[in-house]
């Protein structure tokens, strides 16, 4: 049997606008296939959110499904199965369940609910949907299809310490009679991830003896990016299709007949992380509306890096960077900052905002009790506010989406301003550890010179006082991110970080400084999650609270 994966990049919310690259998809695939398959939700993208809990959605995607029924009788001979919310029929739960259904010749010849309900990191799926009560095989030409859904193939008990479910669907679906397996999917991108998906694939497949198809939803949605890689692997469990990465793509493959054996390669993590990134910012842009983006360019490696993502999303024509020097600023930073924006080819302006900071002083040292000369944290973040409101004001300008450059490292210790440098719409790197920036800067070089060697050199610096250095007020970066990889990501305790000889009080300060920034990090803008843990919807902790470590 022939079978087309559409890997495709739907637009949350856009149930119209997904029902007719579906028509357009069906309209190809007629004559060459005999079964289209779409992602996870593909009709509503993924995540819906909370417009499901609106009655007007809802209705929506019951008149989508009954227009869906009309297009498939154009093509009687074309099955598909598309992801889409559907009604649990009864007066209790929340009404929905998460759904994939089998469509032919304008009937709905069967369905599969999703079991397994993610509850934690980014998912908040019992929220909205019921899991299902029972699993079924849907006969369709030669094949039995058993179908599942995302997080249905996860259940793997070595693959967790915790999350472990009372089933698995996909040895259900196996002791039914499938002869294939599909998994619709919208799975989202972390670095490594594709790897341990590839690992469980095929171990599934290797398991049951059956074929399986993997269909993963493609692009950026708010803070999530899709990788799509969606993939089929044999009976053996070796791969015989692999999508690409971060792209649509649309692919019918012969079940029946065999196929060469690839050689499974995952991405270089620094590159995916990078593809990630181009990515969420492309789609956050133009599926928000904005047309260009502006950035606050430092000479720093972090605006550096902010800047090359930007460029390569959208293209040099619609960034804009803008270098605010103050009388901290030195005279090699506006050397690399220009030099990069040449590099880039992107417009770049010069705004001095020394007259409107020594304004602010003016106004504010007598209320404030600040000695002449002094330059204290107040006065290191007015800089740093000053700069935010003229980014804003372009923004209002003109319409640019301001993209903030901070890093994760600083977010998570709170060594940033807010309504300063945190200002802005989408937060690009916040949840790239300061390391990885740096691995990213290597990356961006990996051809020529477009970052200058000496900001990748340089000691960081805020320069918002005489001689400032980031590690006068914080341990050295390599320090910094293990320590906070292991308390965020990994969620050991400050004595299970101890144990592994890092000093205690730097450990103490770091834990401290995470849980007391709360507050700061709470208003941050969206930020794309490129780790296991992003602050954010992956990370919800309280703000007013005590925290025994």
């Amino acid at each position: 049997m022939r079978i087309t994966i559409a890997q495709l990049n739907p637009i949350v919310g856009d149930i119209r606008g997904n029902l007719k690259r579906a028509e357009i998809e069906l309209s190809k695939a007629n004559g060459n296939s005999d079964l289209i398959v779409f992602s996870e939700l593909f009709l509503t993208g993924y995540p819906p959110r909370d417009l499901l809990e609106r009655a007007d959605f809802i209705e929506q995607i019951k008149a989508a499904i009954e227009e869906l029924l009309c297009i498939s009788r154009k093509y009687p001979q074309l099955g598909f199965v598309m992801g889409t919310p559907t009604p649990t029929g009864r007066n209790k739960g929340v009404g929905l369940y998460n759904t994939a259904i089998l469509v032919q010749n304008g009937k709905i010849l069967g369905s599969q609910h999703k079991y397994l309900l993610p509850t934690y990191d980014v998912f908040d799926e019992s929220r909205y949907f019921e899991p299902a009560t029972e699993t079924n095989v849907i006969p369709f030409k030669n094949c039995m299809l058993g179908i599942s859904i995302c997080e249905d193939m996860w259940n793997v008990p070595n693959l967790w310490s915790k999350r472990l479910y009372s089933l698995d669907p996909i040895r259900l679906l196996a002791e039914k009679g499938a002869t294939v397996i599909l998994n619709l999917s919208a799975s989202p991108f972390y670095a490594g991830k594709e790897k341990i998906r590839y690992g469980l694939i095929s171990n599934h497949a290797k398991k049951h003896k059956i074929p399986f198809i993997f269909i993963n939803q493609v692009g950026g949605n708010d803070e999530l990016v899709f990788d799509g890689r969606s993939m089929y692997l044999n009976s053996e469990g070796k791969i015989l299709e692999l999508f690409q990465a971060f792209k649509e793509e649309v692919k019918t493959i012969n079940i029946d007949h065999g196929g060469k054996e690839l050689k499974y390669t995952p991405q270089d993590e620094t590159e995916s992380v990078y593809n990630a990134l181009v990515l969420g910012i492309k789609d956050y842009m133009r599926k928000c509306g904005f047309p260009r983006a502006i950035i606050a360019l430092s000479g720093g490696i972090d605006s550096a890096v902010t800047c090359c993502l930007a460029k390569e999303a959208v293209g040099e024509d619609d960034v804009l960077a803008l270098y605010m020097p103050s009388s901290f600023s030195s005279e090699e930073s506006k050397e690399y900052a220009l030099s990069l924006a040449s590099n880039l080819g992107i417009k770049f302006r010069i705004i001095p905002i020394a007259p409107i900071y020594f304004s602010y002083v003016k106004s504010l040292r007598k209320g404030l009790n600040i000695e002449d000369e002094e330059v204290d944290i107040t006065l290191e973040n007015v800089q740093a506010r000053i700069r935010g409101n003229i980014l804003m004001a372009f923004s209002n300008k003109y319409g640019y989406l301001v993209l903030s450059t901070g890093n994760k490292s600083e977010l998570a210790v709170g060594y940033c301003t807010l309504y300063g440098d945190m200002t802005g719409g989408l937060a690009v790197i916040s949840d790239v550890p300061k390391t990885m920036v740096y691995d990213l800067a290597v990356y961006i070089n990996r051809d020529k010179k477009i970052i200058p060697q000496e900001i990748i050199e340089r000691p960081p610096t805020a320069e918002l006082r005489p001689n400032q250095k980031d590690q006068d007020t914080l341990p050295p970066y390599k320090i910094l991110d293990e320590i906070l990889y292991y308390y965020i990501e990994e969620g050991y305790s400050m004595g299970d970080i101890i144990k592994l000889n890092y000093d205690s009080d730097v450990v103490n300060w770091v834990i401290k400084a995470v849980s007391k920034n709360e507050y700061k990090r709470r208003q941050a803008p969206p930020g794309l999650k490129v780790t296991t843990k992003a602050f954010g919807s992956g990370r919800r902790m309280p703000i007013a609270a005590k925290i025994i470590q």
